[in-house]
């Protein structure tokens, strides 16, 4: 049981979309539920909601949430359509912002001790002419865990990526490497190059993994470095 636990909130980017952000995110939440932690995904932006009411990464993040909160609250911004978040701004003339984001930040972190924020897209994702994602993770300060999506261009897109985060002095907690691209050659060759080239840790290794969308954060848990994040 845990009585005491100062409040850990972690920023989740990636090298690319489509590199298995949510299902890190989902299985970062369930490490620290089973720890004891009171825990809640935030994804302050999310796209691609064309045939779903909800968007189905804040339904997966939801359900790995110990702290169940309002849709509107783990996700202020919503967009259908499937592209970078300053262009389905500008299409459905809804303006992102800052503000509203960093609010609701601050009604999680009175109610959770453990906060996992997913980010959309890469590092330097646009929200609109004048700001890309990263500048409000910047000026928050976060902690960053950085998925890398094991493929052809991944190394360079991963130092590229921890690169701009460290130019910013922010923490760059870990990596994770998804290895959910079958038939992918040199697969250990670039995650061998990546720990060569970064100093920050490697917290775990994901296989390509089976079954439910839903369940595939549990399994995956199980191949992360609990001691990194907790």
């Amino acid at each position: 049981m845990v009585y005491y636990i100062m409040t850990k909130i972690f920023f989740i980017t990636g090298t690319d979309t489509n590199v298995g952000k949510t299902i890190v995110s989902c299985a970062l939440l369930k490490i620290a539920n089973d720890y004891g932690y009171n825990t809640v995904g935030y994804k302050p932006i999310a796209t691609s909601n064309v045939n779903d009411k909800f968007n189905s990464d804040i339904s997966l993040l939801s359900h790995y949430s110990s702290v169940k909160l309002n849709y509107n609250i783990i996700n202020p911004f919503s967009f259908q359509q499937c592209t970078a978040p300053n262009i389905a701004s500008c299409i459905e003339k809804v303006k992102i912002s800052l503000d509203k984001i960093s609010s609701n930040l601050n009604i999680i972190t009175n109610l959770a001790n453990f906060i996992i924020i997913e980010g959309a897209g890469g590092w330097l994702t646009p929200i609109d002419d004048n700001y890309n994602y990263s500048d409000w993770v910047i000026s928050q300060k976060l902690s960053v865990i950085m998925v890398v999506k094991i493929k052809l261009g991944c190394i360079n897109h991963s130092l590229l990526t921890n690169l701009a985060i460290k130019t910013h002095k922010l923490n760059l907690i870990g990596w994770i490497a998804n290895c959910g691209v079958s038939d992918i050659p040199f697969k250990i060759e670039y995650i061998n190059t990546i720990k060569h080239k970064l100093s920050a840790p490697l917290i775990g290794i994901i296989p390509k993994l089976t079954g439910s969308e839903q369940h595939k954060p549990h399994i995956a848990s199980n191949f992360l470095e609990k001691n990194l994040i907790l």
